[in-house]
């Protein structure tokens, strides 16, 4: 997952408008205009850091003076006072800054965490698994997210609506069936783009093999049921499943040998890493 920077930098000035707006009132009439020095970035948490790309470009977009000098990278563990990175230039600058990097540091960190958990869950029982996002993401930061999701050793599912087919139950019910909403889906994307279907029983994984969907996705389907759909599907399709998968039963559905494990979960109920800056010393 690649950041695309330029967007980056506008949703950064969106931030920084929200959150500072016409200046930072509390360091313009307690910091001296000219102070420079050091802010000490460092968990105070354990878990996976993601987020450096971010950081440099908050600051970037802050004041480009600053300069930070990284002491780990993004995929690194995180320990209970792990020094991250230290800033320096003005301080004023630093601080207006803080609280944004920060913030995206603590939940981009806790994705890549949790992601990362589940990952080295899975992959003992199923190596080649590929553990996934959704769509679930907080509206805004879809693009770091899934950055996260791949730092922490996961990959990504289709980024939007508009790179990739996926049939659900809605749409099989207003195209009039299954085959009909894949034979329809078929005629109308160039031929660079797959069709995936989302099915809930057997009946519904034949009807997807005989339309020849390219991905076939078991939602919320009982493991014995998932078991009899992959062994039907054999290697006609990309098998993926989603729903009601956590830490506890992972490696189970891992171990059926399905080609991708989805979770919206790892988006949307996230603990972020505790993460904190501190002035000249660290606490």
């Amino acid at each position: 997952m690649f950041l695309n920077k330029n967007k980056l930098h506008q949703q950064i000035r969106d931030w920084l408008e929200e959150d500072v707006g016409p200046g930072d009132v509390t360091s313009w009439v307690t910091v001296p205009e000219d102070l420079t020095g050091t802010g000490i970035i460092h968990a105070k948490g354990e878990g996976i850091l993601a987020g450096i790309p971010v950081l440099q470009a908050v600051f970037s977009v802050v004041d480009p003076s600053v300069v930070i000098q990284t002491r780990i990278s993004d995929g690194e563990v995180l320990t209970k006072g792990t020094i991250i990175a230290e800033l320096s230039g003005n301080i004023r600058s630093i601080l207006t800054g803080e609280r944004i990097a920060l913030n995206l540091l603590q939940r981009l960190s806790g994705i890549a965490t949790k992601t990362n958990r589940l990952v080295l869950a899975a992959r003992p029982y199923n190596a080649n698994v590929r553990v996934v996002e959704a769509r679930k993401t907080t509206p805004g930061l879809r693009m770091l997210e899934k950055y996260a999701v791949r730092v922490g050793g996961g990959n990504s599912h289709r980024y939007g609506l508009f790179d990739a087919v996926l049939i659900k139950d809605n749409h099989i019910k207003a195209a009039g069936g299954l085959k009909q909403a894949v034979e329809s889906a078929r005629a109308g994307i160039p031929h660079t783009m797959k069709i995936e279907v989302e099915v809930e029983s057997i009946t519904q994984v034949e009807e997807a093999l005989e339309a020849k969907a390219d991905i076939i996705m078991f939602d919320n389907m009982p493991l014995d049921t998932m078991r009899h759909a992959i062994a039907l599907i054999g290697d006609q399709a990309i098998t993926e499943a989603s729903g009601g998968i956590t830490i506890d039963n992972i490696a189970e559905v891992a171990g059926l040998g399905v080609n991708v494990i989805s979770m919206g979960s790892l988006t949307y109920s996230v603990n972020n890493v505790d993460i904190s800056l501190d002035l000249f010393n660290k606490k």
